[in-house]
């Protein structure tokens, strides 16, 4: 496992929000999740990220006491997950990937029933289901029925429940999942003040760059296992670069860039007629080769080359 740069920033005597110990998870002959050892400190957003079928979701299923664990140990808020999950749950919203709103109801009775389940008052879940329709954008709806909400709109109002309790962990699986860019921008302006505001979430995504903006550290897994985690601009440097190059061409050109790729601090990666090269330094021999090829390209190095260069490019199947 890579761990470069894994400072979380734990205050001693504040316990983690959560804390898993060598967590796994066994079907019959088939190992998904292989000893996990991660945490998530009050007030942080941890991405959490992996291929499809690397363990992510099992993961969180066992954290929310829906999967049992085959080993390890799992402690939301100090409280082992096994033996409290009732308590554990009254502090917890989840905002899941699949739209599970009742389509029989207004957007409004969605936030009061959901409240109820916490023991709210109706004066208190009138007030609160107030807050969190004004807070996403959806107060000229609050009478619609579900089916007549766009997909944005949906994806709010899933959120806005996943807080009707003023959770003190929220875990967001996909929060943004085929919403168009304004849905997408809106929901992360409204995650950050979250975020700003105190709330510690667990941030599934396979949009890195909703990852990035939101996250102050990743765990990144494949096949079950952590193969990194830390600060993702740190880790991006150190295990990465500071930029790529994209550079497309004929064989024979490519072959002479790589081999100006020896002289400087850099690795390179082909990909089929294109080179992805990652720069941790100036260097004008590669820079001169590459300025007579056509169509290239050069970009900051972001979280999806690390993601990449960590779990590989060929394609999973959930």
């Amino acid at each position: 496992m890579t761990e470069a740069s894994d400072k979380s920033g734990a205050k001693a005597g504040n316990p983690p929000v959560l804390e898993v110990n060598g967590l796994a998870k066994r079907f019959g002959d088939r190992q998904v999740v292989r000893g996990l050892d991660f945490r998530i400190e009050r007030g942080e957003c941890l991405g959490f990220l992996g291929p499809n079928g690397a363990g992510k979701t099992t993961t969180i299923l066992m954290l929310l006491g829906l999967v049992e664990k085959s080993a390890g140990e799992s402690r939301i808020f100090g409280l082992p997950v096994n033996g409290h999950l009732r308590a554990i749950k009254q502090r917890v919203g989840v905002a899941s990937q699949t739209d599970n709103l009742d389509p029989d109801l207004t957007v409004e009775e969605n936030l009061l029933i959901y409240a109820s389940y916490f023991g709210m008052g109706r004066q208190q879940a009138r007030r609160r289901a107030g807050e969190l329709l004004d807070f996403f954008a959806l107060s000229q709806r609050k009478g619609d029925l579900v089916p007549q909400l766009s997909g944005g709109q949906r994806r709010r109002l899933i959120l806005a429940r996943a807080l009707v309790n003023e959770p003190e962990l929220l875990i967001l699986d996909e929060p943004t999942i085929g919403l168009d860019p304004q849905s997408r921008h809106l929901i992360w302006e409204r995650l950050a003040t979250l975020r700003s505001q105190g709330t510690t979430m667990l941030l599934t995504s396979h949009y890195l760059e909703e990852v990035s903006r939101l996250s102050s550290r990743v765990v990144i897994i494949d096949e079950g296992r952590i193969v990194a985690q830390g600060e993702p601009q740190r880790m991006i440097a150190e295990l990465v670069g500071v930029d790529v190059f994209e550079v497309p061409g004929p064989a024979a050109a490519l072959d002479a860039i790589e081999a100006a790729v020896a002289l400087c601090d850099a690795t390179v990666e082909r990909v089929k007629d294109k080179l992805y090269i990652y720069a941790r330094a100036e260097c004008p021999e590669l820079e001169e080769k590459v300025r007579a090829m056509h169509g290239w390209l050069r970009r900051p190095a972001n979280l999806e080359d690390l993601f990449i260069q960590l779990t590989g490019r060929s394609l999973r199947e959930a």
